[in-house]
């Protein structure tokens, strides 16, 4: 590889014992090319959830990409996690806690922020954490349980 792969931590959740880190991956080209990617590391198993790249890549350039910057992302995260790795769900998924959908998973939501507030948390870190959803589904969420009546209003209407 002609590259070079910069990995600098973005944000931690911990919930118990385990934590879920992402972390801001840059892989530059001596062409001036290069990847952004935003990854998450939980339970042994590491997750991209964006790409950019300039020039775009191809199918197969992006099948690669986590052998491009897989063992640089594996000691900023002070583990060798990999594909062998028996936490993970599986090829090419993503481990996520089981959430229910509906009424329920609105009312769910709905506790975890309310806990969180109570706590002096961030609610939306909260809810990120229980779901295991990014920040945008995240707020998705809490916007259906207010719309269900389960919140208070976002504003107060005059």
């Amino acid at each position: 590889m002609d590259g070079a792969v910069s990995v600098r931590p973005a944000w931690e959740v911990w919930e118990n014992e385990d934590a879920t880190r992402w972390f801001d991956v840059r892989l530059a080209f001596t062409d001036g090319a290069h990847v952004d990617a935003l990854a998450v590391v939980a339970g042994g198993c590491v997750g991209v959830e964006e790409v950019r790249a300039q020039p775009a890549l191809s199918l197969d350039d992006l099948a690669v990409l986590a052998d491009w910057f897989e063992e640089s992302l594996a000691e900023a995260c002070g583990a060798g996690a990999g594909p062998d790795s028996e936490d993970c769900a599986g090829p090419g998924r993503r481990a996520r806690p089981v959430w229910p959908r509906g009424a329920e998973g609105r009312w769910l939501v709905a506790q975890e922020y309310r806990a969180a507030q109570q706590d002096g948390a961030d609610p939306v870190l909260a809810v990120m954490c229980a779901t295991g959803h990014s920040r945008r589904k995240s707020l998705r969420l809490i916007g259906q349980a207010r719309d269900a009546g389960l919140l208070a209003p976002r504003r107060a209407r005059r």
